[in-house]
């Protein structure tokens, strides 16, 4: 802590956040390296502006925000995409919904292929559990531009699991 204004020196806060802010950092790029990355990158920057970082009503929030831009800027061209390699194929036939955390694993890969602001918009919303007022405040935009994405984002995930649209609320 720094003595004159109780507020943690830069170090002491990045010890305490790195393992959150790595969280939602591979929640965002969907591997270990691309989340270091980005989770160090965002590091970079918050140290560069750590004065405004620490005055900042909610700390954590400011660098949410940061590590979400960070992964949205950097977005790697469309046609260069990674492929989930898996000890077994793919069984054809009915999909059932996810119930359990192990039935959630398998609508990873369909989370990863979205594009990168319909990710965080999953990441932010049901990883994270933030509002989605929260997650407006995050991505800089309208809370209705939030539920247009999640929409979407929730459709092409319905499609890519196989099942038709149920009628029921998205979010």
């Amino acid at each position: 802590m720094t003595r004159d204004t109780g507020a943690p020196t830069f170090e002491e806060y990045a010890g305490v956040i790195w393992p959150s802010l790595y969280r939602s950092a591979y929640l965002l790029a969907g591997n270990h390296a691309d989340a270091e990355d980005v989770a160090q990158q965002t590091l970079l920057k918050v140290y560069r502006s750590w004065s405004q970082v620490v005055r900042s009503d909610s700390p954590d929030a400011y660098v949410r925000r940061m590590l979400t831009n960070t992964f949205l800027s950097a977005r790697r061209p469309r046609k260069r995409r990674l492929e989930l390699l898996t000890d077994t194929p793919p069984e054809h036939g009915a999909v059932r919904a996810p119930q359990g955390p192990e039935d959630r694993m398998m609508l990873w890969p369909h989370v990863r292929s979205l594009p990168p602001r319909q990710r965080a918009v999953i990441v932010l919303r049901y990883y994270e559990d933030l509002s989605e007022q929260e997650i407006a405040d995050v991505l800089g935009c309208s809370r209705g531009n939030v539920k247009s994405t999640a929409h979407r984002a929730l459709k092409a995930l319905r499609a890519a699991l196989g099942k038709e649209h149920d009628g029921g609320r998205e979010s």
